[in-house]
This record gives structure tokens, sequence and C-alpha cells, in this order.
């Protein structure tokens, strides 16, 4: 059964850092792309950033740019999210999808993508 599993949030004060993991069960990520959404308190699910499948290909909102990091370990078939200076409208429930699609591409549209994780909760406050 195919499962995605996030773990890795919490609460941080601005200007910290947290690293998000996304570890994938029943299936192979080197075959997906990979995206990371979050939904923030009253607001609709955006994407953050996405990683394709050939790991040639990374995107970021623009938000996040310089700030956030996303990769990839093969071996232990989880994705990361590194997240630096965070503020508070980083807040939100962080959740990783997976997408079937060429593997070049990945893309921030949550339509985009078949499979998606329960989400782990991102609090930036002092």
């Amino acid at each position: 059964q195919l499962q995605l599993v996030e773990s890795g949030g919490g609460l941080v004060q601005p200007g910290g850092s947290l690293r998000l993991s996304c570890a994938a069960s029943g299936f192979t990520l080197d075959f997906y792309a990979i995206g990371w959404f979050r939904q923030a308190p009253g607001k609709g699910r955006e994407g953050v950033s996405c990683l394709s499948s050939s790991g040639g290909t990374t995107k970021y909102e623009d938000s996040v740019k310089g700030r956030f990091t996303i990769s990839r370990d093969n071996a232990k078939n989880t994705v990361y999210l590194q997240m630096n200076s965070l503020n508070p409208e980083d807040t939100g429930i962080y959740s990783c999808a997976v997408d079937p699609g060429l593997e070049s591409h990945c893309g921030l549209k949550t339509y985009e993508y078949d499979y998606w994780g329960q989400g782990t909760r991102v609090t930036v406050s002092s």
C-alpha cells in the first residue's frame, strides 16, 4: 500500500529552522515528482516546493526562495524540506505529495499530484 508520512514539524521561533521529512512506503520515490505544500490557517493549500523524479528540476514558491531547500535520499526513500529563516507567515500544515508524471517535470499545483500524506504542523511564533 502506497503511503507517505511527514514528520519534523513543531513550534519554532522566528528566524529558526526546521527540517521536514516525507517518508514513502509501498513504492519507490525516485520514480515520482515530489511536491511540498502548505495550508495556513483559514487559507487554501499552496505549493511550496517540488522536485522532479530525475532530480534535475526544482521549483520554489517565491516567498520561500533562498530559505527552503528540497532534497531526496533515495537510500532512505525519503524527501526533505529544509526550512531556514522561518517567519510567522510560514505557519501551516505541510504535506508532501507525489506525481507519477514526466521525469523532468514537477509542479506546484495541487491537481498535479495523486497521492498525499497527512501533513505535519509547523508553527512559527515567539
